[in-house]
Parts: structure tokens; sequence; C-alpha cells
């Protein structure tokens, strides 16, 4: 079976990346600091492995958006792209919005859930976690 290569970029196509094999996981992240660096009440992400990521054209700009985490953006148009925390510097997050295809990253749960905007109402049936996914 032939590898499976997806890739995407920011609005203005400044910076594109790829992604080989599948994700680790989707989901849906309700946290106040996604919403905000989104710009949306809700951001969808896939957890990939670094070593399947690569960028393909164009240098992100990194912006510390916490203690814990970076941030990586298109710093000609400001797409939100990558998401890192520093204790897991093997996975990346990346923003479903951007890749060229994201229906075929299905989202199967909901983090921070207990931050969701009260007005927004998703009628899915995949988990719901206050936090983060349990590890396993």
């Amino acid at each position: 079976m032939a590898e499976q290569l997806r890739e995407g970029g920011c609005l203005c196509g400044a910076v594109r990346y790829r992604i080989t094999g599948a994700p680790m996981g989707v989901e849906y992240c309700h946290c106040s600091m996604c919403r905000r660096a989104g710009g949306a009440p809700v951001v969808a992400w896939a957890d990939v492995s670094a070593g399947n990521f690569a960028w393909l054209q164009g240098t992100p700009v990194s912006f510390r958006s916490s203690r814990e985490a970076t941030r990586l953006f298109c710093g000609r148009c400001g797409s939100p792209l990558v998401f890192q925390w520093d204790a897991t510097p093997e996975k990346l997050s990346v923003t479903v919005g951007t890749l060229d295809r994201p229906e075929d990253f299905v989202p199967r749960q909901h983090i921070y859930h207990a931050d969701r905007l009260p007005w927004l109402l998703l009628s899915d049936d995949v988990p719901r976690y206050d936090q983060d996914a349990p590890e396993g």
C-alpha cells in the first residue's frame, strides 16, 4: 500500500507543509487559548508524529503562547498552523482547517469541553473530556 501524503498550508500560500502517514489522534479543543489563537469558537487539531511532518515552503513564525507550549503560524496572513507542547516534542498538533483535505481528518473527541462556549452545541457522539484526553 502506498504511503499517504497529506498537505496543507496557510491562507495566503506562503507556508506549506506535508504530513505522511495517519494521525495519532484528531480532536476538537474548546480551551480559551485555542479559541483566541484560532479566532473561532472551537479548533480542530490533528496530532501527528514530528517525524511525519515537513515544511515544504516558507518558514512559520513561532509564538510562545504559554510556559508549556509554542504555536506556529504564517507571519504574512496569520493563519494558525501548528501547536507543540514542550513536554512532547515528538508530537505536533496541526490545525485541521489548514489541510487541503480537512474532511479526511474527523475529530474523535472533544478536549477542554468544560471551557466550551455555552451557545456552541455540537451534536456528535464522540467522547468529551473536561480537560485534556486521558493518555492511552
